[in-house]
């Protein structure tokens, strides 16, 4: 976790870090009712996760990855792709559990990428954002969190870390 930059004083990056830290522990979630074959606790998982994502996701896309993409290209094009693909292994789940039974292998590479995802989101993305985005940005961020809400419960700075 990035924690030598002082991102995390940011309150848009915290909110962005706590959703991290909820979908981490979601995944252990779902490896866990992989080991048991229990597809059902797959499937409620990876709604769960769906569910933090969904504003998380929106965040960074329309607040976050904008100012960063005209340095950063690539990188934020290869973000928002990884966004894509985990959402459509997530979005199978939506209505219960999916029948086709190459989903929970497929589901569990697309966690391995989410996992992968955020420690480049937290080690990259982060501190890029913070020595390149303006007050104007942040402010933008911040309107799009208040619309978009969150589903990470808050916690002190000191809890944070």
């Amino acid at each position: 976790m990035c924690e030598y930059c002082g991102c995390l004083a940011l309150t848009a990056i915290a909110d962005l870090t706590r959703e991290h830290d909820q979908v981490v522990t979601l995944i252990s979630h779902i490896r866990a009712a992989h080991t048991g074959g229990d597809l059902a606790a797959m499937a409620t998982a990876a709604r769960q996760i769906a569910a933090v994502l969904g504003p998380h996701t929106a965040v960074e896309e329309q607040g976050l990855f904008p100012p960063l993409a005209a340095e950063f290209p690539d990188h934020i094009a290869d973000l928002t792709a990884q966004h894509r693909h985990i959402e459509s292994a997530l979005g199978e789940a939506t209505d219960g559990v999916p029948t086709d039974p190459t989903w929970p292998a497929r589901l569990l590479d697309a966690l391995h990428l989410l996992r992968e995802h955020i420690l480049a989101e937290q080690d990259g993305v982060f501190p890029a954002a913070l020595s390149s985005l303006d007050t104007a940005d942040w402010d933008a961020i911040e309107v799009i969190r208040a619309r978009v809400g969150t589903t990470a419960a808050a916690t002190t700075p000191a809890s944070a870390g």
